[in-house]
């Protein structure tokens, strides 16, 4: 009997080994998974040659795999581009915009709808996980959200802060549970523990607008609601430090279905249950995100393999996306107008009253030349009425006599005959 060889994958969810009959499907495996971005939470597979039998596992991959993944990690490859960072704060009002700048937040899966409430997450059938990402990475700073958790069982609001190596520190929300939010972090992928996770209460989450925060430093993250921390992590508290996240994030909103069915068991328990989507639609609403990098500089780049804060290297200079995020918006006509000096304002009103003067008077003459026509018109008009009535009198005159009749008056009936 051949030998199952066991691969371990780096991912999120609850179940993390799977075991392979074919050893050269380890390779492959791994390649494929890096290439496909994915991560999610599959049950141990016994995985033959056959390459239908490989599409079958990936076909296994949950929409939290939109929220939580690498396109290239730098413990793996030394290739991976340099991460842009922001290094500035920023706030980003969704209630303001009907959509977000492509070069500063890129729409990863789904579509995000924007009103005056804010940006609308929401998923409408089975399948469903819109998710935002920022272009922009921070190297320890402070994330703040304001937002209104989705309801329904099964669903999850997530707040999640991921490194290119897999770094994370989350926030999420289940759309069953009315009273608490969750807080996790990972390091490096690592999830052989499951004592991460903790609850803290919050005050109806699906029915209320709550900021939740996170500061993270060098030292320590806190994670706060409506400004109270309600969790500190400190750095030798998380495996010595080894299972800190210590590398640049970049920021990620999304909402998924836990409970979708195609979900492992352990996944859809965690998640409150089943989602029935005849429920839907479920709503997640951000009305607005700010972000402080903690870094200043151009991009972030990993010195070597080792995943430590102390290898990132900062590359001086000016963030693009610093440029792009603090512009100042469009001035108003009003605006553009207050903007001025007192003589260019002055200089405006005078030219602006001068050409009132010049249109008012050519209208005044347009209405008097057009009275004018108007009376001309109207006399030739009157004229050819008159000719027209004697001619029509004369015509009924001439009528009478040819038929021995002679009209006594012009607008009588009374009529003798000779």
């Amino acid at each position: 009997m051949q030998a199952t060889k066991t691969l371990f994958v780096q991912f999120v969810g609850k179940v993390k080994r799977i075991d392979i009959v074919d050893p050269t499907w380890i390779g492959v495996l791994d390649s494929a998974l890096e290439e496909a971005k994915a991560k999610s939470e599959i049950f141990a597979i016994m995985l033959s040659t056959s390459t239908l039998a490989f599409l079958g596992l990936l076909s296994l991959f949950s929409p939290a795999a939109a929220q939580t993944w690498t396109s290239c990690n730098p413990m793996n490859s030394t290739t991976c581009p340099s991460d842009p960072a922001l290094g500035t704060a920023a706030t980003f009002n969704f209630t303001t915009q009907t959509s977000t700048d492509a070069s500063v937040w890129n729409a990863t899966a789904g579509t995000v709808k924007y009103n005056t409430e804010g940006a609308f997450f929401t998923i409408n059938q089975k399948g469903d996980s819109p998710t935002i990402q920022s272009n922009f990475y921070i190297f320890f700073g402070t994330v703040e959200v304001i937002m209104k958790a989705a309801s329904g069982q099964g669903v999850i609001s997530s707040i999640v802060l991921e490194s290119d190596d897999l770094d994370e520190i989350d926030w999420e929300l289940m759309g069953g549970n009315t009273t608490h939010a969750e807080t996790n972090y990972f390091g490096k992928g690592n999830t052989t523990s499951y004592d991460r996770a903790t609850y803290y209460p919050v005050n109806e989450p699906q029915e209320n607008f709550h900021n939740y925060t996170v500061v993270w430093t060098q030292e320590k993250i806190e994670w706060l609601i409506d400004g109270d921390i309600v969790r500190t992590l400190l750095y030798a508290d998380a495996l010595g430090g080894k299972d800190f996240p210590q590398t640049p994030m970049n920021v990620r909103l999304g909402i998924w279905a836990g409970g979708d069915s195609s979900e492992p068991n352990g996944t859809i328990e965690w998640a409150g249950g089943l989602t029935d989507y005849s429920k839907a639609p479920f709503e997640m609403v951000v009305s607005s995100i700010r972000v402080m990098d903690a870094s200043k500089g151009a991009s972030y780049t990993y010195g070597d393999k080792t995943g430590s804060y102390k290898s990132i290297k900062i590359e001086s200079g000016n963030s693009t996306i610093a440029q792009t995020v603090n512009a100042p918006p469009a001035m108003s006509p009003v605006q553009k107008f207050q903007s001025l000096s007192k003589g260019a304002q002055i200089g405006i009103i005078a030219g602006a009253g001068a050409a009132a003067i010049i249109l008012l008077g050519l209208l005044i003459c347009c209405c008097v030349k057009q009275r004018r026509a108007g009376r001309r018109e109207r006399a030739l008009v009157d004229a050819d009425y008159e000719k027209r009535t004697a001619e029509l009198m004369a015509y009924r005159s001439e009528m009478s006599k040819q038929r021995g009749y002679v009209q006594v008056s012009s607008f009588g009936a009374s009529r003798e005959r000779f």
